[in-house]
């Protein structure tokens, strides 16, 4: 699909970069010829995903245990990867989120989510842009969403993931504009459901609801890992350079059914029932 030397000059920091779409995207821009850094808070599964990316080969992958939530953590390993060459790419993918009812959620819940979400996003967005700035290079930012936050409705039983969300779409927009005059460009792209083992396990715990997800879809399949690196790896290369402010609904048209007033009526209606129908549509 892409030229093996897409990323090849790129330098890249993936935030939760251990598994599920970080992974997934650390595996692709690797295979496209960039140098990737990735970071979380378990330092088993950063070694185990950096030994199995690299394969012993040349390919230049590192990790850092680092909670996005501590900006002084983020400091210091950006400052550590920055003695090797400053980053080209910053890619905020670490979350956290799981059902739950709203009122039953305590303050540290909250502040869970937003901490890694929403905070963890500014953090790093932050310390990554006063360098960009101070030496006027250009940069590229690409922030992980999610549907129900890109279509502003935001979703019931997983409210504090919808504000969150909700607010890194805000800094990326906002940002856009701001800094889009000194080369750095941020865009979003809002996944809907992709079989991951923990959001599935976290999200849609009974075959029943990942059945439900499904028959939202009008493509009537889930996103795959793959497909997500590949759009990931478009935006964050010199192919879209005048793309920015942008989020990429990658959901196979799930939001819009939803959206529509009658989308639902194809999943219930059977041949019979349309040929009722053709009367009166004459």
């Amino acid at each position: 699909m892409f030229q093996a030397d897409l990323l090849k000059s790129k330098r890249i920091l993936i935030t939760g970069g251990g598994t599920g779409l970080g992974r997934a995207m650390a595996e692709r821009f690797l295979q496209l010829g960039a140098a990737v850094y990735i970071c979380g808070r378990r330092a088993d599964v950063l070694q185990q995903t950096c030994r199995e990316l690299a394969g012993g080969g040349p390919r230049e992958i590192r990790s850092f245990v680092c909670d996005v939530r501590d900006r002084d953590a983020i400091e210091q390993m950006i400052a550590s990867i920055w003695n090797a060459g400053p980053l080209n790419v910053l890619v905020n993918n670490a979350a956290g989120n799981f059902i739950a009812r709203t009122e039953e959620l305590s303050p540290r819940a909250w502040e869970a989510v937003l901490g890694i979400i929403l905070h963890g996003t500014l953090n790093s967005i932050l310390a990554c842009g006063r360098r960009w700035l101070a030496l006027g290079q250009p940069a590229t930012v690409l922030n992980v969403s999610t549907t129900y936050a890109a279509v502003g409705c935001g979703s019931a039983y997983v409210v504090p993931s919808a504000v969150a969300k909700a607010g890194v779409l805000a800094l990326t927009s906002s940002l856009a504009v701001e800094w889009g005059s000194r080369g750095i460009r941020l865009n979003a792209i809002a996944p809907g459901p992709i079989r991951t083992e923990g959001a599935f396990s976290r999200l849609l715990p009974r075959k029943d609801l990942e059945q439900r997800a499904l028959a939202r879809i009008p493509l009537r399949h889930f996103g795959t890992l793959e497909e997500f690196a590949n759009l990931a790896a478009f935006l964050v290369s010199d192919g879209c350079t005048h793309v920015n402010g942008e989020v990429i609904v990658m959901d196979g048209g799930e939001w819009l059914q939803g959206a529509s007033e009658f989308g639902y009526v194809g999943q219930l209606l059977s041949d019979s029932d349309w040929n009722n129908l053709r009367p009166q549509k004459r």
